[in-house]
């Protein structure tokens, strides 16, 4: 019988190559997006190279009730969701006391109220099963505070924590739950919106599909954190030892300087999402 992945913010970047994986495995899919049409391309392309069923859900995460009504569509249809991947998120760029708070508001409910209520909803299902594995797509943002994208940072700060509890919660009942930390990645989200600061000299991005296949290991072996990248891996451990006002200050610098590189300024607000 094949098992079924639910992958939300899936029509590119890490979500787009998950997908891809899922399906060279054999597994069925259900994917997530907004863009509907970057969806059923993917759908067509899948199902006719793996011979495997999607469904694609049409959906803006950011929307309150959103996750409800995807687990509605899910259920409704029978599907038997094994994967539940929340990859989708959004990204900002700015000082704080100069945003838009719709634009801030949008974000929270993206990165931290889909996630944590599609894993509320799902989860239940896999503890009666007595298996299911999640992975949650946090990044390197979420070990540090982050001047200029702050509420992005500190909601994969949340991400990592909310992950790491619950898959305490959930051990010995054939449940993990993955918090994915990628650093700079190449996908669309990177050419708006920097998500990670890079605590040494500019290095080559690592590309979506990389990610994207260190995270689906690290989920099969349910890895509660992983880290992509030894460097990365080595700046988490080494920042432990930093004092926090140099971190911050740190970070706060590199932001700056890679987006004024992009032609962007500090009292600009920008974003993307999958």
């Amino acid at each position: 019988m094949n098992k079924t992945a639910l992958i939300t913010g899936a029509s590119n970047g890490i979500g787009f190559e998950l997908a891809r994986i899922h399906a060279s495995r054999g597994d069925n899919l259900v994917l997530v997006s907004r863009n509907k049409c970057k969806l059923e391309e993917l759908k067509i392309d899948l199902e006719k190279q793996y011979l495997i069923k999607v469904n694609i859900i049409e959906k803006d995460l950011s929307l309150k009730s959103s996750a409800i009504d995807v687990y509605a569509d899910v259920k409704k249809s029978g599907i038997i969701v094994h994967y539940l991947i929340n990859n989708a998120g959004f990204g900002d760029f700015g000082l704080f006391a100069e945003s838009d708070w719709d634009k801030q508001e949008r974000m929270i409910n993206l990165n931290i109220t889909a996630l944590v209520q599609l894993t509320w909803l799902f989860l239940p299902d896999m503890v009666k099963r007595g298996e299911g594995k999640i992975l949650n797509v946090a990044s390197m943002a979420a070990f540090q505070p982050g001047p200029t994208m702050s509420v992005y940072f500190a909601s994969k700060a949340f991400v990592l924590s909310f992950s790491e509890a619950i898959n305490n919660e959930v051990r010995g009942k054939g449940i993990t739950v993955t918090a994915l930390c990628p650093g700079s990645t190449d996908t669309a989200f990177h050419a708006v919106a920097v998500d990670v600061p890079d605590l040494v000299t500019e290095r080559k991005m690592s590309s979506a599909k990389e990610v994207a296949d260190y995270g689906y290991w690290a989920m099969i072996k349910g890895e509660p954190v992983a880290i992509h990248g030894f460097k990365n891996a080595l700046m988490v451990n080494v920042a432990r030892f930093l004092p926090r006002r140099f971190i911050v200050k740190m970070v706060r610098k590199i932001q700056e300087k890679k987006h004024s590189g992009k032609g962007l300024v500090v009292k600009l607000n920008r974003g993307v999402r999958v």
